[in-house]
């Protein structure tokens, strides 16, 4: 009951800034959910994705593949759809890798925009209620200490401006951090499958 009678204190602004939350951790869990399918098992990929492409197994490579379901083994899998020739291979692999690490951001820039806009619409609230509060001096039958408690509630829209966007930037940073490591897989990944690539065109 005390949260909701603060909420309401903090004025309309409060409802912009619930909005925001809730955006926030739906991003949160729809990104995490989707950060751990696309995670690999980088030992097994190694290993297989040097031996088929020096063997030539390309099926087998692409099944390996299939059955990982990462991002990185997802890369790997588009470059072995493509003709064998490494500079087709190279476009293949940066044109995949481009489109998969754009889907890995996706829904992060709204983050960035709730860090920046939740403390302004606290701060909105509190000039608003600040406004209503000195309007009480203009009353002339009105008690001027009135203001005092206006002033306190205003600064509720404040406060919860700014844990919004802190709880926001946190998130972001997290997912950002989780994002970066999935795109050094397929970095990673890449390079291996092109240097046993490159070896194998060489030896033949």
């Amino acid at each position: 009951m005390q949260v909701l009678e603060l909420f309401h204190q903090g004025g309309l602004v409060m409802y912009p800034l619930l909005i925001c939350s809730i955006i926030a951790i739906t991003i949160l869990v729809e990104r995490v959910r989707t950060y751990n399918a696309a995670k690999s098992d980088m030992d097994t990929l190694r290993t297989k994705v040097s031996e088929l492409v020096v063997a030539g197994q390309w099926k087998e490579l692409r099944d390996v593949c299939e059955e990982d379901g990462g991002v990185a083994a997802k890369l790997v899998k588009t470059a072995a759809s493509q003709p064998h020739d490494v500079e087709k291979q190279t476009q293949a692999l940066q044109g995949a890798a481009g489109s998969i690490a754009a889907s890995l951001r996706a829904y992060l820039n709204y983050l960035e925009t709730i860090v920046t806009l939740a403390p302004l619409l606290g701060l909105l609230g509190t000039v608003t209620g600040m406004i209503g509060s000195f309007s009480v001096l203009s009353i002339s039958d009105g008690e001027p200490f009135a203001i005092t408690g206006g002033v306190g509630e205003a600064l509720i829209a404040t406060a919860t401006g700014l844990i919004v966007a802190i709880i926001a930037l946190v998130i972001h940073a997290y997912l950002v951090q989780r994002q970066d490591n999935l795109v050094a897989e397929m970095e990673e990944i890449g390079a291996v499958y092109m240097t046993a690539l490159v070896g194998d065109n060489n030896a033949a």
